[in-house]
């Protein structure tokens, strides 16, 4: 059961959408959704893909060109509304890529951009409605030989969100992700969320959800993952390591040290925020809302609190400092060991960053191609 949230960021702002990625990751999120809604977008979904700790899926709307420019940038998945992108031929245009390149796709249905068509038929937005909206797109899919589906079917109003829900988990053998669309501002919007998607898994239907509030989008990923958690369907841990997926900045075998770490401090069973990064350029500022944290640069570990540097120590030191450290800062508190931070350690480590920038140059990950091949995707279909 994985909880989703979408950032509420310009996407073509990286740096912006990826910090809120990031406190998204932190706070439970196993999926960001972000919206590719033109050019710029589907380029700064270049840049922000390989630098994720969690899969990244394009929200897709009118035009079925943002859909081909976020394949290019490498999304995990797409997120098709029906009612919105309609021609058949484009939206079979789409599954052919993403099946080539075995991009899975939601059928996003929404009860408020119901194809008229179907509105007229069912006298309104209907739990039959929308499963009936669903089993058009995803019969479009089948006929290019796309069956990597999920499916949601989301209404504004929890009994019909609930009705529509249970109807398509009767009907179609997808996953389904489960929502209450435009729920509102809290409290309202995490009641009416709650009550909608806690019904249904407690039925044993969903396998994503995502609660859509008016409100930070750290709140939603943080809601989704405490009712997951009362209903028994995930572990509460002590350990909330998170950890960036490596990219062509990597000073370290990120996916190695993360074990290392999750094991040395999982036994320990502090309550704590822990991030791993594999670079010192981006690392720090990305994972800031981590309470503690080592970015690696130069045979040397950036240990950081709440985004602030406290101490570098050597790389074969790191897992043990990082431990340390996560031991003090329970039994002390952050701002005690913030106040214990070395003297010299925030000057010693924008060194490090100086000179991988240097080194490495501002395009590591090679997104500058991807946004060349977005353009002439984009430019070709014009």
């Amino acid at each position: 059961m994985s909880v989703q949230s979408m950032t509420t960021t310009k996407t073509a702002d990286v740096e912006g959408t990826l910090a809120q990625v990031y406190a998204l990751a932190a706070a439970g999120a196993d999926i960001v959704r972000c919206t590719c809604n033109e050019q710029e977008a589907a380029e700064g979904l270049a840049d922000i893909v390989p630098r994720s700790p969690v899969p990244i899926v394009a929200d897709i709307h009118f035009h079925h060109e943002m859909a081909l420019a976020a394949l290019e940038a490498g999304v995990s998945g797409l997120r098709l509304n029906p009612g919105n992108l309609r021609k058949e031929a484009e939206i079979k245009q789409v599954a052919s890529e993403a099946r080539d390149r075995g991009v899975p796709i939601r059928v996003g249905v929404n009860a408020g951009s119901l194809h008229p068509e179907l509105y007229k038929r069912y006298g309104g937005a209907t739990a039959e409605a929308l499963v009936e909206s669903a089993r058009i797109e995803i019969a479009y899919l089948a006929d290019v030989g796309f069956e990597d589906v999920k499916i949601s079917v989301k209404a504004s109003s929890v009994p019909l969100m609930i009705a529509a829900y249970r109807l398509a988990s009767e009907t179609f053998d997808h996953p389904l992700h489960l929502g209450v669309t435009e729920a509102g501002p809290p409290p309202a919007g995490l009641i009416k969320s709650s009550a909608g998607i806690g019904t249904l898994l407690a039925e044993g239907i969903g396998d994503t959800i995502r609660y859509s509030l008016t409100a930070d989008p750290v709140e939603e990923a943080r809601a989704g993952r405490q009712l997951l958690e009362y209903l028994g369907l995930r572990e509460r841990r002590g350990l909330d390591l998170i950890a960036c997926p490596s990219c062509g900045r990597a000073e370290i075998d990120v996916i190695g040290v993360a074990r290392e770490v999750q094991q040395a401090l999982e036994t320990r069973k502090l309550p704590i925020q822990v991030a791993v990064m594999g670079c010192v350029v981006n690392g720090p500022g990305e994972a800031r809302e981590a309470d503690l944290g080592i970015a690696a640069g130069r045979h040397r570990g950036h240990l950081f609190i709440k985004g602030k540097i406290v101490r570098v120590v050597p790389e074969g030191e790191m897992v043990d400092a990082l431990v340390f450290e996560a031991e003090r800062i329970v039994a002390e508190g952050v701002e005690a060991r913030l106040a214990a931070a070395e003297v010299g350690a925030e000057q010693e480590a924008e060194a490090d960053r100086k000179a991988l920038f240097e080194a490495k140059g501002s395009d590591a990950n090679r997104s500058g191609e991807k946004v060349e091949l977005i353009r002439k995707t984009v430019h070709n279909r014009e």
